[in-house]
């Protein structure tokens, strides 16, 4: 069984590079294309960095983004990163950012999202901090509006842009690959917009010998809304996905 990486790169050249050395046989089809947008180095976001208290960085695309744009170095030991999940917390200390300065969700949380985080920040935020929150175009509101009903006031500086993937040559033999032995490959799914991208790649696709593997309810769900025949789920860290991948390469 193939293991298909659907992030966006480097994070999927990454995952199935970790995901080979597992022991498993994995390809990277990035369902995601992210890129710098917005002038991070400006004098106004530069204003608001200063003020905050604390910074959410959505996504290691946005911690990536941000960094390299040049803002945020070198990061000052009173001020708050924090991650949703393990691989936004990990890209920003080999950004650079203070491992003691970075909050994520409890090692063993059910899931790694915005209520998980929030569950580590409720202590550290107090009525009158400034929040920033780094993120890509768009996305949930549900961490800004829970920090605004706790007293925070919310800024928003957007890193990133999200686009349609940009899937090289082999990429395509992979994508290829998959919808011509569709029972021999497993989907890694940590996004329902990269689902959508799939489809559209994928147009009249029959996905009813296909098996996913999701790291959230949500995106679970939207596997099955495409017609997957087979939806695994496992939490969203790199041992959990080995661990339902290995059980369910031995399930006949």
């Amino acid at each position: 069984m193939r293991l298909l990486v659907t992030r966006p790169q480097p994070q999927a050249d990454a995952w199935a590079q970790r995901l080979a050395a597992a022991g498993f046989e994995a390809a990277a089809i990035p369902l995601l294309h992210t890129e710098a947008c917005g002038d991070l180095a400006s004098p106004t976001a530069a204003a608001l960095l200063a003020a905050a208290h604390g910074v959410v960085f959505v996504s290691p695309a946005a911690a990536t983004h941000f960094f390299e744009q040049g803002a945020g170095l070198p990061w000052p030991a009173h001020r708050w990163a924090a991650a949703p999940g393990p691989g936004t917390a990990d890209r920003l200390q080999a950004l650079g950012v203070p491992a003691a300065c970075i909050v994520q969700p409890a090692a063993d949380a059910a899931q790694f999202d915005s209520e998980s985080l929030w569950q580590q920040l409720q202590p550290r935020v107090a009525a009158g901090h400034r929040v920033l929150i780094v993120r890509g175009d768009g996305g949930r509101d549900w961490l800004a509006d829970t920090l605004r009903a706790s007293g925070a006031v919310v800024d928003f500086l957007q890193a990133y842009r999200r686009a349609a993937p940009r899937l090289s040559p082999q990429e395509r033999v992979q994508l290829q690959a998959a919808l011509a032995a569709p029972a021999a490959h497993l989907w890694l799914f940590s996004s329902g917009e990269a689902i959508g991208h799939l489809e559209t790649l994928a147009p009249g696709a029959d996905w009813r010998a296909g098996l996913a593997l999701a790291t959230h309810p949500r995106i679970e769900a939207r596997a099955r809304a495409l017609g997957l025949g087979r939806v695994f789920a496992a939490r969203p860290s790199f041992d959990a996905v080995v661990a339902a991948a290995r059980k369910i390469a031995e399930t006949p």
